[in-house]
C-alpha cells in the first residue's frame, strides 16, 4: 500500500518505516499519524514481519516533532496508538528501532523513546522543547524520559527545553548507540543480531521486561507465564526448534509461530 507521508520497506523478515515528510523536518500531521496507526497495525498483525525500524527522510531530521503550522489551524485527535501510531501502543511485542539521523524534537523524541531500543547519528540532537511553545510533552516524553534515565537527569532537559546531542544521550543513557556513518545500516545490523534469535523468544523476552515494569517483582514472577507472548511462545514450534537445532548442531530456523 502507498502512504503520502510515510514510506515502508521490507527486508524478509525487517520492516523499515521512514518518516518522509524532510521539507517539515518530518514533523507529523493528522494524515502521517493516520498512516503510521495503520502501519503499525499491520506490522502487529503480520506474522511474517518480526522487527521494525524507524527513521526519517533526509540526513537532517528524524522528526521535528507536531507539525505546529497544522496545530495553529487547529489539528485533529491522534490515534488510540498515540504520537506516530507508537507512544501510546502498548499491545506490540515485537521490536522496534528507532534509527535517529538528526533531530529528534518534541514528539520526534517521544517516538524514539517509546521504540526498545535508540541508535543515533553523531549529528543527532534530542529535546522537548514544548515549553519554550507553551505546551508540554504529554505524548510519552514526561513519563518515559525520567524512567528512562532516572528523573533528576531528566529535569533539565523537561524544564528548559534545551536539547542534547547524541553523546550526551549515550551518556545519560537513551541513546544505545552513537554511529559516525550510515545510522540506518547500524539499525540493519542491530536488527540482524535479534533476527538470529527466536522471534516468539524475544517477543516474550519484550512482554515480560515491559508488564513486568509495572508490577512488584513478586507478583510479574507469579503472573509472566500467563501473559500472551510467553504463552505463545510456549506452544510455538520456536521451542522445540531451539534446542533441537542446539542438539544437532546447526542453526536453528525460527518460524515465528
Amino acid at each position: 500500500m502507498a502512504y503520502e507521508f510515510v514510506t515502508v520497506t521490507r527486508e524478509g523478515p525487517l520492516t523499515i518505516v521512514t518518516l518522509n515528510r524532510p521539507e517539515s523536518r518530518n514533523a507529523l500531521n493528522s494524515a502521517a499519524h493516520r498512516e503510521l496507526d495503520a502501519i503499525f497495525d499491520d506490522f502487529a498483525a503480520d506474522p511474517d514481519q518480526w522487527v521494525a525500524i524507524v527513521t526519517g527522510a533526509g540526513d537532517k531530521a528524524f522528526s521535528a516533532g507536531m507539525d505546529l503550522k497544522e496545530v495553529s489551524k487547529g489539528m485533529g485527535a491522534l490515534p488510540k496508538s498515540g504520537f506516530a501510531g507508537l507512544t501510546h501502543r502498548f499491545d506490540c511485542a515485537k521490536p522496534i528501532i528507532a534509527a535517529v539521523n538528526g533531530v529528534a524534537m518534541g514528539g520526534g523524541f517521544e517516538t524514539a523513546l517509546a521504540c526498545d531500543v535508540i541508535i543515533a547519528s553523531a549529528h543527532a540532537q534530542f529535546g522537548l522543547p514544548e515549553p519554550v511553545v507553551g505546551v508540554a510533552a504529554l505524548a510519552g516524553g514526561l513519563l518515559r524520559l525520567p524512567r528512562t534515565i532516572g528523573v533528576k537527569a531528566a529535569m533539565p532537559m523537561i524544564l528548559t527545553g534545551k536539547p542534547v546531542s547524541a553523546a550526551e544521550g549515550y551518556r545519560l543513557g537513551f541513546v544505545h548507540q552513537v554511529v559516525e556513518g550510515d545510522v540506518l545500516e547500524a539499525a540493519r545490523a542491530f536488527a540482524a543480531d535479534i533476527l538470529r534469535c527466536s522471534p516468539m523468544a524475544v517477543r516474550a523476552a519484550k512482554e515480560v521486561v515491559v508488564r513486568g515494569m509495572e508490577l512488584p517483582l513478586e507478583d510479574a514472577l507469579k503472573q509472566q507465564s500467563q501473559w500472551p507472548a510467553v504463552k505463545a511462545l510456549f506452544t510455538s514450534d520456536d521451542i522445540r526448534e531451539g534446542p533441537r537445532a542446539f542438539a544437532e548442531k546447526r542453526a536453528p530456523q525460527w518460524k515465528g509461530r
